[in-house]
């Protein structure tokens, strides 16, 4: 099973076996069984038919731009190649791809129809992910009006960031959530962290991002052990801790927190699946979620 299928009804039979071969993806007949399905297990597809059937068959199951697969639509005569559903996030490029296959492909993502990178097909090229996606949407705006700069950090380094910047970093799996107790050292930091991704199970190449609250900023132990780590550390505010379902008890009440570790960890991963609930490590506390 590769990540692309091709559908299509009984009379495209061969040119979407054509297809399938030149994009080395899978193939199916088209049935509106056979769309929810592949809608929920391929990252791409690429249908040969009529866009109206597309659009009403994959209307039910639309959830999100980040969690959709990238939809090509092709056109029944094989001319046009037309992205439907997440330009951003690899139907643009299925639909240039298909041009050597002798399509024309038809972006209409204001960004790339105006012959502009987003942030989402910058984190792309540079094979980051993008931290706080909420900020693609002003971002992508700045960038149809005029540049907008963009600033590698190699690190170490700190980085302080509005809502209306986009951060991109390395590309990870794994967040991490954080508390400590006031003037921790470094080597606790270390040593709580390398234990909590034994009793995950996971490797620490895996971790995309470590998270605290704001409260931490300038606590020294954990900004050292985190750049030791060769990673990021973001802080967030009261309101986006507090927004977060907590699972665990937590005394972070006394500081006016729902908690710290896992909600930390909750806020910015991608599935809201915690691998480590709030565990306790000497003066560290950490959560880990997916």
């Amino acid at each position: 099973m590769t990540d692309t299928v091709v559908l299509s009804l009984p009379h495209s039979s061969e040119d979407a076996d054509r297809i399938a071969q030149y994009l080395n993806a899978d193939r199916k007949e088209y049935s509106r069984e056979n769309f929810r399905e592949v809608f929920h297990t391929y990252r791409k597809i690429v249908a040969i038919m009529a866009a109206g059937i597309v659009v009403r068959a994959m209307a039910p199951e639309i959830r999100n731009k980040w969690e959709d697969p990238a939809v090509v639509v092709i056109s029944p005569n094989l001319r046009y190649a037309i992205p439907l559903l997440g330009g951003h996030h690899g139907a643009n490029a299925l639909a240039k791809e298909l041009a050597g296959a002798g399509l024309i492909p038809v972006i209409t993502t204001a960004t790339e129809a105006m012959g502009k990178e987003s942030v989402e097909a910058i984190a792309d090229r540079t094979s980051t992910e993008i931290l706080n996606r909420d900020s693609t949407r002003a971002v992508n705006g700045a960038i149809l009006e005029g540049d907008v700069q963009v600033y590698p950090v190699p690190g170490p380094g700190v980085v302080i960031a509005g809502p209306r910047v986009s951060v991109l970093l390395r590309r990870g799996e794994f967040i991490v959530g954080i508390g400590c107790r006031k003037g921790i050292r470094k080597d606790e930091v270390i040593t709580a962290l390398g234990k909590a991704f034994t009793d995950a199970s996971i490797d620490r190449e895996r971790i995309f991002a470590y998270v605290t609250t704001e409260k931490k900023k300038g606590e020294r132990g954990l900004e050292e052990a985190i750049a030791d780590l060769s990673g990021t550390l973001v802080y967030l505010d009261d309101r986006i801790i507090n927004e977060q379902k907590t699972i665990s008890v937590s005394r972070a009440g006394d500081i006016g927190l729902v908690g710290v570790a896992e909600p930390c960890a909750l806020a910015l991963s991608r599935h809201k699946n915690l691998v480590l609930f709030k565990t306790v490590y000497g003066g560290v506390t950490v959560a880990i979620a997916r």
